[in-house]
């Protein structure tokens, strides 16, 4: 597995940037090679990607939620094998340190060698740059989802 870290330093509150993150159906809007997400509930969501011409489907598990703090997920199936946390750090009334920590493994020929040159660590890297521009152009958030879902619940 390949970890991947990446932080960025929004200006907004921090109830705004993580409200934001919660809103994964519009994650196309700033991640590239992210085709769809589609909420199944509160802890599932269906995500078809496509990179380097590679499309894959895959589903993930949130088996962490904090309000204002943190997202944990993990994949559950497809091809994908991921896990993550998403923490939001408030600096102040109008400044968030949004942090990005991802586990993942490449599967196939294409991502395998993708992961070696980097492909990843850049994509990650465009995507917290991409939500920053997002959130700070449209200065609030487009929804939020405040409930709590803890690990094993």
């Amino acid at each position: 597995m390949s970890t991947v870290k990446e932080t960025v330093e929004v200006e907004v509150p921090v109830h705004t940037a993580y409200n934001q993150w919660t809103q994964f159906e519009e994650f196309p809007q700033f991640m590239e090679g992210v085709e769809e997400v589609r909420q199944v509930d509160d802890r599932h969501n269906h995500w078809t990607t496509k990179v380097s011409g590679v499309k894959r489907e895959f589903d993930t598990e949130i088996v962490d939620q904090l309000p204002d703090e943190r997202i944990t997920w993990r994949t559950t199936t497809g091809d994908t094998k991921q896990k993550g946390t998403v923490r939001f750090q408030r600096l102040d009334d109008t400044h968030t340190r949004v942090e990005l920590v991802m586990d993942i493994e490449p599967t196939g020929v294409a991502e395998k060698a993708g992961d070696m040159l980097g492909v990843v660590d850049r994509r990650v890297k465009g995507d917290m740059r991409r939500f920053k521009e997002y959130i700070e152009g449209r200065g609030g958030e487009s929804g939020s989802w405040r409930g709590r879902i803890k690990p094993g619940g």
